[in-house]
């Protein structure tokens, strides 16, 4: 989701040719099975930090902790030409008091003034919440129950930026994306900078047994130095070492990274909606847990 070297960029815009030749031909690590660090689940673990929204319906998340991107046409759509006007109105982002954060992404008004990367105004609302400056991981597992909406042109995501350097120089880890119209299937990634290439990828999937919008699911990722882990209820499904970096790409990933929701309409990925895409369109966040 970038429009500039300053802007962070959501995984999964179209890659450069050279880009892709580095980063998913140059020895990046393929999916790998095999037991949590330090154990199976969450054994092992001290729950260091949660945000668990169980305050009444309509309540936001506390600015203390969470911040809110706002806009488009001054970050190019994102980075991926994406259709959604961030807010921060409790209309895009609340709890719903059955303890659960909603981010919904919804038809704009009509004639309402929301300034899109295509020069006229965007057609959705949603929104996109960070702990940036507030709350990071270095090393340990950071874990998130989510229930992604299905639907043409939908992008769910919950994922991580690096919290010392502008993207790609600070990295990426996509802890997970969901396109509305690959509905069985969650997507893990990282991006980091490349000497040549300006970042590099390598990235993973995991297709489950019935649409990922059917239920609640817990995506987690586990971050040690050298080390990314990813995980969807319990099963890890990829993972990235330091050793499968590509020639020319750099390691960032064991510097502090701080985490974002959103839920994105169009893009370079799934495209636009259709007549078919239902709105509001609902994302539901039941827990966010850090571990150590």
């Amino acid at each position: 989701m970038w429009s500039s070297p300053s802007m962070p960029r959501k995984a999964r815009t179209l890659l450069p040719a050279a880009a892709v030749a580095a980063g998913l031909l140059a020895g990046c690590m393929p999916p790998e099975i095999g037991s949590p660090w330090p154990g199976g689940g969450n054994d092992g673990w001290k729950l260091t930090w949660q945000a668990e929204w169980n305050e009444p319906a309509g309540t936001q998340p506390s600015r203390s902790t969470w911040t809110y991107d706002i806009g488009n046409r001054t970050t190019n759509g994102w980075g991926n030409q994406e259709l959604q006007y961030y807010t921060d109105s409790p209309n895009n982002v609340a709890t719903d008091g059955q303890g659960n954060l909603v981010i919904a992404a919804r038809k704009a008004a009509a004639g309402a003034s929301l300034p899109c990367w295509n020069g006229g105004n965007c057609a959705y609302t949603s929104a996109r919440i960070t702990t940036k400056g507030r709350v990071t991981l270095t090393t340990g597992r950071l874990e998130a129950r989510i229930k992604v909406p299905a639907g043409i042109g939908l992008w769910s995501a919950f994922w991580m930026m690096g919290a010392n350097g502008a993207w790609p120089t600070g990295g990426e880890i996509d802890v997970m994306e969901s396109v509305g119209q690959e509905v069985p299937t969650v997507f893990a990634s990282v991006h980091g900078p490349h000497d040549t290439n300006v970042y590099w990828t390598a990235a993973g999937r995991k297709d489950l047994n019935e649409p990922l919008s059917a239920a609640f699911h817990d995506f987690a990722v586990e971050k040690r130095p050298g080390d990314v882990r990813f995980f969807v209820d319990g099963q890890q499904y990829f993972r990235v070492v330091r050793s499968s970096t590509p020639a020319g790409g750099q390691w960032v990933f064991d510097q502090p990274f701080y985490m974002l929701l959103n839920l994105a309409v169009g893009g370079s990925w799934p495209g636009p909606p259709n007549a078919q895409t239902v709105f509001p369109a609902r994302m539901l966040v039941d827990w966010v847990r850090l571990y150590s």
